[in-house]
């Protein structure tokens, strides 16, 4: 067993990372299919069949509770790291549906024949940290003794109905907007083969633990036509959600992609995981030929607690982005929505 005194890799003790563990789109259809008949539930305002962020059901009092759960492997060494990037992963899908957090309760499995009680202590602590960011209380949960080590939470929001964003609500001629720089599973792959610097690994478990609670801002905004967030599906995998649920294609500049830094090093040295690969076999054919390797290899990158991926119409871009800046945020267009085509994406 390794102990709290010893040298903690806890990126050793899982076969994946973050959400990179993901079980892919094209797999998860299958796993999903049906021969039961729905049952319609008249309070559900938002099921599976969208495939956003979380479940929706209406209180009937002019608001609506929010439903999430989110876990996964180990995607950095540091305990505390961990618990704090996974909890802040899971509190995401409240504010991509425009709520706000209300409550979490944890999910637990350790390998307590290999790692030490007080190693997953520090990993609590981590996601009790990430909920006292977000204003809440890691209210209680679930542990279990698991051959590898996993955490998440399971939590509840709430939102007004008519400021509920859903991922399948855009209209045609949206500009996109994304609040992260994408990369994550590229550096996390380059941390597992020993060549990530500490610099670049600091800077995107510093992005990955910080909350998308903007948001939570842009629920009453009525030109945010449609939100999700970008994880392990890549910025690719979420952008076709959203333009074939809104009966849409797009258009992305990747000029205007933001980037991790030093992200072409390691796309030099091979650094891309294996999600990239089950990313791209469920939905390569739904990108345009133009769009080169390199380029699919960024877009398919599994984003573990990944920015928001935001719809605006056109003719208040300037008013979005002054009120992104007085949150904190720059941000610029980096594709559009278009007329749906053949393909779901194409290059501006």
């Amino acid at each position: 067993m390794q102990t709290n005194n010893e040298p903690i890799k806890l990126t050793a003790f899982s076969h994946g990372a973050g959400c990179g563990c993901k079980i892919s789109p094209q797999i998860l259809d299958t796993i999903l299919k049906s021969n039961t008949p729905k049952k319609h539930h008249p309070l559900l305002l938002v099921g599976n069949e969208s495939r956003d962020d979380a479940a929706v059901f209406d209180w009937q009092n002019g608001e609506a509770v929010i439903s999430t759960t989110d876990f996964f492997m180990p995607i950095v060494d540091d305990p505390f790291d961990f618990g704090k990037i996974a909890a802040t992963n899971a509190i995401s899908d409240i504010y991509a549906m425009g709520g706000t957090p209300l409550m979490a309760i944890a999910i637990l499995g350790w390998p307590i024949e290999k790692l030490a009680p007080e190693i997953a202590a520090q990993v609590l602590e981590g996601g009790r940290a990430a909920c006292a960011e977000a204003g809440i209380p890691l209210a209680g949960g679930h542990s279990i003794d698991s051959p590898e080590p996993i955490f998440g939470l399971a939590v509840t929001g709430k939102v007004k109905k008519e400021e509920l964003k859903q991922n399948d609500t855009a209209t045609e001629g949206c500009i996109l907007y994304l609040t992260k720089p994408l990369g994550v599973g590229i550096l996390t792959t380059g941390q597992k083969r020993g060549i990530v610097s500490e610099g670049d690994l600091g800077r995107a478990v510093k992005q990955m633990s910080t909350l998308n609670s903007f948001g939570a801002h842009l629920g009453p905004l009525s030109y945010v036509k449609s939100l999700t967030d970008v994880t392990g599906f890549g910025l690719f995998g979420h952008l076709v959600e959203m333009a074939d649920g809104s009966g849409l294609s797009a258009k992305i500049d990747f000029e205007s992609l933001p980037l991790l830094p030093n992200i072409a090093f390691y796309l030099d040295q091979k650094c891309f995981p294996g999600g990239t690969s089950r990313n791209l076999a469920s939905y390569g054919h739904r990108l345009s030929d133009e769009i080169n390797e390199r380029q699919q290899y960024i877009g398919a990158d599994p984003q573990t607690s990944g920015g928001l991926l935001i719809a605006v119409e056109a003719e208040h871009t300037a008013e979005f982005e002054s009120f992104a800046s007085s949150h904190g945020l720059e941000l610029s267009p980096i594709g559009e929505l278009t007329k749906a085509k053949d393909k779901a994406i194409y290059l501006a």
